[in-house]
């Protein structure tokens, strides 16, 4: 296929095309995602409600749904422009493998030292808790993107961090961990015997391999008992969004640029940051009416929120200290197989997508891993990228969307995002490789398990 001489195999924005705010898609939505509750009361949480848990200025970013902009603090930009503007990839090499008339685009986001995007949030949080003269922060990570990206967020505001890293991939991804304790942090497998709700969850379950949701209630807890300590999370939560939506931004910029106009948008889901992210200001113009796009989520079937799970009200997290988020989820206590390669190991999804799911806004489907890791092989031979397995996942439908194209003759522009590399992901290239890889599909049973633990609203 020859390349567009009008096209650039790769399009970049100038350091002064950078978007100075982000966008809010909550502003746009007519109806507007569920409120966070109270665990106890089933109230609506307040500012007051949440400010010991998350940082001031992020509990009002998690709040609003009124404000389309907010403004990018100065510091934020500055370290963005280390490494944004991410470049807009056209996959020639792709399109001529696969001999489709689509054209198909790919957002990089894995040029920075953490490997993904989850760095354009993780900076934010960290500024915000460096600036209202906290001492440090704790999270939780599933395959060890977000944890990398606040433990160098972390060092650069010399902040103390403190990663609760589900076990699984503490195992497979040592080297993942030792990135984070290079920038500084402390890393501790999920679930662990340092707090009282992971000795509580080893307890219910001895031998557990751990989830985000175990993790996440280990972190709140170490949070809650530090004076001069947030919790901080990489995906999920409004704010994270926000943040996020600078990948959209600059996707969209980029396009316009060249006065391409996507037909088709796709993303991994697991909670939802890289997808909300890159869907944002396309979904603000179809939410707005101006104009119309195909959004896909694609999820792990391993872990099936969207395509499986019950849009109810759930805990956040599987030791229950969480607010409640009226989400599409599997339960809190829902665990992942072992098996499952990656992160999107998120029981529930974002409040902000699941209520543009729930509206038919978007459509969502879910791929087996192994053809996962099939699609990024094809993907690493012909674009010169190892993509990582969690975006992977976005490859697998951006080709399958390909060969409908060439099926039918149809000529869509499809963009989807790529999230990172997979330079840590080796040991599950590694099973793919030795054909040791296989594909578990929870049975309704085993999600009829997670469905139980749903509370009462």
């Amino acid at each position: 296929m020859m390349q567009d001489k009008n096209i650039p195999y790769k399009i970049y924005l100038e350091e002064n095309e950078m978007p100075d705010k982000w966008y809010n898609m909550r502003a746009d939505m007519k109806n507007k995602p569920a409120p966070l509750l109270n665990p106890e009361t089933h109230e609506p949480m307040t500012f007051d409600d949440l400010r010991p848990v998350f940082c001031d200025e992020l509990v009002k970013q998690e709040l609003n749904d009124t404000d389309a902009y907010i403004e990018i603090p100065e510091e934020i930009r500055n370290f963005y422009k280390m490494y944004r503007p991410s470049p807009l990839v056209r996959a020639y090499c792709l399109e001529e493998k696969l001999q489709t008339p689509a054209k198909i685009y790919y957002k990089f986001e894995g040029n920075n030292t953490s490997g993904s995007h989850k760095l354009n949030s993780a900076i934010a949080q960290a500024y915000y808790a460096k600036k209202q003269g906290l001492k440090g922060v704790t999270t939780e990570t599933g395959a060890g993107q977000w944890g990398t990206a606040l433990s160098m967020a972390c060092s650069y505001f010399d902040l103390d961090c403190q990663v609760y890293m589900v076990k699984v991939s503490y195992e497979q991804k040592p080297f993942r961990r030792e990135v984070m304790r290079t920038y500084g942090a402390s890393v501790t497998p999920s679930p662990s015997t340092t707090t009282n709700v992971g000795r509580k969850i080893l307890e219910q379950h001895p031998g557990t391999t751990g989830s985000l949701g175990c993790a996440i209630s280990e972190a709140v807890e170490a949070a809650s008992s530090q004076e001069g300590y947030r919790y901080v999370l990489g995906s999920v939560l409004n704010q994270v969004m926000l943040h996020q939506s600078i990948i959209g931004l600059e996707t969209k910029a980029a396009l316009d640029k060249y006065g391409i106009v996507p037909d088709m948008i796709i993303g991994c889901a697991g909670g939802g940051s890289n997808l909300g992210g890159l869907i944002a200001p396309f979904m603000g113009e179809k939410l707005r009416g101006e104009r119309d796009y195909e959004f896909v989520a694609v999820e792990p079937a391993s872990c099936p929120s969207f395509t499986r799970g019950k849009f109810a009200y759930d805990f956040c997290d599987t030791g229950m200290v969480c607010p409640l988020a009226k989400m599409y989820t599997l339960g809190s206590g829902f665990i992942p197989s072992a098996n499952h390669a990656g992160g999107l190991r998120y029981h529930g999804m974002s409040t902000t997508l699941s209520q543009l799911y729930h509206d038919k806004l978007m459509r969502a489907v879910s791929v087996e891993q192994t053809s996962v890791f099939e699609a990024a092989e094809q993907f690493a031979r012909v674009e010169g990228i190892l993509p990582a397995p969690e975006s992977s996942h976005a490859i697998r439908v951006a080709i399958d969307e390909a060969l409908k194209c060439k099926e039918t003759g149809e000529e869509k522009t499809i963009v989807f995002g790529l999230t990172g590399t997979g330079y840590f992901d080796m040991f599950a290239y590694e099973k793919f490789h030795n054909g040791e890889m296989t594909d578990y599909i929870p049975t309704e049973e085993d999600l009829q398990a997670g469905f139980n633990g749903l509370p009462t609203i």
